[in-house]
């Protein structure tokens, strides 16, 4: 399969567009943003969990991007709550295992440098910090050479011009909404510029919460 592909191209996947695909393992869904590969593959996608659910042990050949959404996401290695952000690095493996309340969890698979290593951050117990660009605060998640990864809150109306970036830019809006020079942006929508692109982006009248991950595309 092939999915948005095409990196040195924009994506864009509005809620209006998903289209959740059952996994090998009952009651676990997928929503997919990317994807080269079929069961193993590079993919950034959306996955839902339903109550009691388990999905197969597996190992993370080429590791493993979890921001926690909804729910608790658990596995043999501890339950985290909504908020949370995990990285399991290449080789690891476990069995996600999920209770009564299901998880909803936004996941990246191959994407990570062979020397990253593990990281789990309670991002939903982190402060706020106040970044140097005025109206916007951010907790971050995870710096990795020049890939720069974080959640943000933008105020009402603020806009930041972005110069020409190298490796690219990737938000999933979690509250609020963002626009661009071509539209505006709704909650639960995943955006992918192309490394050598400038986007300008301005929060909506709600301001805007995201994930937002910089520096980690290949050249165009």
């Amino acid at each position: 399969m092939r999915l948005n592909a095409d990196f040195s191209h924009f994506a864009c996947v509005t809620p209006e567009e998903y289209q959740w695909v059952d996994s090998p393992s009952a009651g676990v869904e997928r929503m997919m943003f990317d994807r080269i590969g079929d069961e193993v593959a590079r993919a950034t996608s959306l996955v839902r969990y339903a109550p009691n659910t388990q999905f197969d042990r597996h190992t993370h050949g080429g590791g493993e991007e979890i921001l926690v959404l909804e729910g608790v996401f658990a596995d043999e290695h501890g339950s985290y709550a909504a908020g949370s952000y995990l990285r399991n690095p290449i080789g690891t493996g476990h069995t996600p295992q999920i209770g009564e309340e299901g998880a909803l969890i936004f996941v990246k698979l191959h994407q990570f440098d062979p020397n990253d290593t593990l990281l789990a951050v309670p991002a939903h117990r982190l402060p706020w910090q106040p970044d140097r660009r005025p109206r916007i605060a951010y907790k971050m998640l995870h710096t990795y050479k020049q890939e720069r990864t974080s959640l943000e809150r933008w105020s009402e109306g603020t806009s930041i011009s972005y110069p020409t970036l190298l490796g690219g830019l990737e938000f999933l809006i979690l509250e609020g909404t963002l626009s661009d020079s071509e539209q505006s942006y709704t909650a639960g929508t995943w955006c992918r510029y192309p490394s050598g692109s400038a986007p300008a982006l301005t929060a909506g009248e709600q301001g805007v919460m995201m994930y937002l991950k910089r520096g980690h595309l290949p050249a165009a």
